[in-house]
């Protein structure tokens, strides 16, 4: 029987849409929506309705029926700590996004987007490998603030796809060996892997910066920041998501756009990128103890490991760890397709929130 999967990846400029059948892709396409078009909106939620009809027109466009989907997949967003796999979409989920409680990230759409489209197909809908799948170790968890848990934030969907990539690529399970992964994209992430699971891991506001977002910066500058009259709550949330790293430092978030500069002689935008590759080296140093250093390889990933001006940096200062293994581009639809294909014909067990 075959599947017609169609699958919504909501990021922070854009939303990628595809439709499988089966495992074979269809069609992909990478929907840009304009900064000045996020910025005219007052908050993420306001974004629905824009990026929906920009999927339908996606799917006119490719003369593809609503009422012939099988199933609908949204990326997983910033919950709760929930496990790995795949939830069904239902009220509670729904809620929880429409609440506002949870941390902003363009990721939170993935699941009503999915489901507003599923409802019109009749059909059921489901996230995969959310981002903030928690299999941390217990010893993971405590940071030196009792009110402040540590919990796993990181690109799990892709991490997991080239894991399973590279372990199928070795004549082995993911479950049976150990990897680190740094997603390199607009939000840049690390994950420890050990047998299948990520065991510890940097978020997007505790490791290097990136495109789009500070990355860790140092707390008592933070305070002083927040207390100091000239930021709102939502002035410093864009500081970390959306209007930090290198759109702050230098004045745009395209990777193109930089080493362009840096071919031109452009010694800060040089600089900026060699810190951003010194920054993931940093990261890839610090998870290794998850792992106690036993481990096959350290995985790039993400867009950005398509430039060598960037991964030659990260191996400078990261070779010594370990083997690096460049997977560029991200994985994340056919990781998403594929989880929806094993729930919907393989009968994958899926969870509920």
């Amino acid at each position: 029987m075959d599947y017609k999967i169609l699958v919504i990846n909501p990021g922070s400029t854009s939303t990628k849409i595809a439709l499988f059948n089966n495992e074979d892709e269809l069609f992909s396409e990478n929907i840009n929506h304009p900064q000045e078009e996020i910025d005219r909106l007052d908050n993420l939620l306001d974004e629905i309705p824009m990026r929906r009809r920009h999927v339908l027109e996606a799917l006119e466009k490719h003369n593809v029926a609503v009422s012939g989907l099988s199933v609908v997949m949204g990326r997983g967003g910033l919950f709760p700590p929930i496990k790995a796999g795949g939830y069904t979409v239902n009220q509670n989920m729904l809620d929880l996004v429409y609440s506002g409680t949870l941390p902003v990230h363009a990721s939170n759409l993935g699941c009503i987007l999915a489901d507003e489209i599923a409802k019109e197909a009749g059909v059921s809908a489901y996230i995969y490998d959310a981002e903030s799948s928690d299999e941390f170790t217990e010893i993971a968890k405590i940071t030196g603030m009792k009110e402040v848990v540590r919990r796993s934030l990181c690109h799990v969907l892709n991490s997991k796809a080239v894991s399973r990539w590279y372990a199928q690529s070795i004549g082995k399970k993911y479950e049976e060996i150990n990897l680190l992964v740094a997603h390199l994209g607009g939000g840049i992430s690390h994950s420890a892997h050990q047998n299948g699971k990520i065991v510890d891991s940097l978020s997007d506001d505790n490791g290097p910066f990136s495109p789009e977002r500070s990355g860790g910066v140092p707390l008592m500058d933070i305070i002083d920041m927040c207390y100091s009259g000239e930021y709102t709550k939502k002035d410093m949330q864009k500081k970390v998501r959306g209007q930090g790293g290198l759109r702050d430092l230098l004045g745009t978030s395209d990777g193109r756009e930089i080493m362009a500069r840096i071919d031109a002689g452009d010694e800060r935008a040089s600089l900026v990128m060699k810190a951003l590759g010194y920054q993931v080296a940093k990261g890839i140093a610090i998870l290794a103890p998850a792992l106690k250093g036993e481990f096959e390889a350290v995985i790039l990933t993400g867009g950005l490991a398509n430039s060598k001006y960037l991964v030659d940096t990260i191996k400078e200062y990261a070779s010594w760890i370990g083997p690096i293994v460049v997977l560029p581009g991200e994985h994340e639809m056919q990781a998403l397709a594929l989880g929806g294909l094993r729930i919907v014909r393989d009968g994958e067990a899926v969870n509920e929130m």
